[in-house]
């Protein structure tokens, strides 16, 4: 006869985790991109959590389990922008380089849905700090990362000067087609407007 004592005692059972501990990204991944439709839809402003999560096809427990508030999710997407990045142009030229960057980035900035919900974004950013802030870091971020690499290629390449004033540079690199493809938003670029813009911005640039 055995006795409590003798038996082995058993490993408890792990429990599987709750449903809520358990994110699954393709859910995630969805609502994320429910969030910038339903904002070129409809705006900010507008914007619900019951749309988002009819438009990402879940219901809203499962867009409340990873953002706490609308404004949250926005800035968690806004925000996520960031660490998409441009790809680094490498065409051996600074002004090859400035001409395949301005193409990209026109092509990104006039998108369908980026030219309603960058607008859109914009005018919330006067009411509001937080996306302010996550706006100016998603849009700054991006572009710096790579607008600095090809101001450091010319550098080695002498195109620029050493030292030269990486801020001021960025800001003449970037500056002028987000004045006129986000600013007065203009329909449509004239013609060569890409290439003209490259060719001056890297002689302002050699001018540091």
């Amino acid at each position: 006869m055995t006795t409590n004592a003798d038996e082995t005692p058993k490993r408890p059972r792990r429990r599987a985790p709750a449903g809520a501990a358990v994110l699954r990204e393709d859910v995630t991944e969805a609502i994320r991109a429910a969030v910038f439709e339903e904002l070129a839809a409809v705006g900010y402003a507008r914007m619900s959590i019951e749309g988002i999560a009819r438009r990402a096809g879940v219901g809203k427990t499962a867009v409340y389990r990873r953002w706490r508030s609308k404004l949250h999710l926005v800035l968690d997407v806004v925000s996520a922008l960031a660490v998409l990045g441009l790809p680094v142009p490498d065409t051996g030229s600074l002004e090859g380089d400035l001409r395949l960057l301005y193409g990209i980035t026109s092509r990104a900035l006039r998108h369908p849905v980026a030219s309603q919900i960058i607008p859109d974004l914009q005018a919330e950013a006067a009411r509001s700090p937080e996306i302010a802030e996550a706006l100016q870091k998603a849009v700054r971020d991006g572009q710096d990362s790579v607008a600095s690499k090809i101001v450091a290629a010319a550098e080695q390449r002498g195109e620029v000067r050493s030292g030269v004033d990486t801020d001021l540079a960025l800001d003449l690199i970037s500056g002028p087609l987000y004045w006129r493809s986000v600013v007065i938003r203009s329909p449509k670029l004239p013609k060569n407007h890409l290439d003209d813009l490259a060719r001056a911005t890297a002689a302002a640039l050699a001018a540091l």
